[in-house]
């Protein structure tokens, strides 16, 4: 049964967990992207999230609450400056898991974890949808030809 299991301990204890889950959010916040173990990628997704969610209203507030789990004032000053900015729009889902493979040594499924707006390759197609031209119901007119006058050409 699997009652009350709603945190994936990832075999460490509260502290060891909230530290590491804190310095990797703080890495990926910095590189935009981290390889990592899937199941630390899924982890690290639901513990950053909110706190996007929280930097695209920058009050003293929500400052000081990501401030209280990122522990890292640069990350933090990163997050609400940039990354806000870029998300602004977006309603949610701002990571991206991506499946690597296993690691050599010990076998583990390794995935790369990735700030959304941050990838230029998946974003390149929205660019180009943005810029499509559409016609109007009127249709086009014809471009309207230099007048030329009878006594400008008599003149020559």
């Amino acid at each position: 049964m699997r009652h009350g299991k709603k945190v994936n301990h990832l075999g460490r204890k509260t502290a060891h967990r909230k530290a590491m889950l804190a310095n990797m959010a703080c890495s990926l916040i910095e590189h935009k992207r981290i390889n990592t173990t899937v199941a630390k990628a899924k982890a690290l997704k639901q513990f950053v999230e909110p706190m996007i969610t929280k930097s695209k209203i920058d009050t003293t507030h929500n400052r000081r609450i990501v401030m209280a789990n990122l522990r890292q004032k640069d990350a933090v000053t990163e997050l609400f400056r940039e990354v806000a900015v870029k998300v602004a729009d977006r309603p949610g889902g701002y990571t991206r898991i991506i499946k690597l493979g296993n690691r050599l040594g010990d076998n583990a499924d390794m995935a790369m974890i990735e700030l959304v707006d941050y990838n230029e390759i998946y974003n390149a197609e929205k660019a180009k949808k943005k810029t499509t031209r559409r016609s109007r119901r009127g249709g086009s007119k014809p471009a309207a030809a230099p007048v030329e006058t009878k006594a400008s050409n008599e003149e020559e």
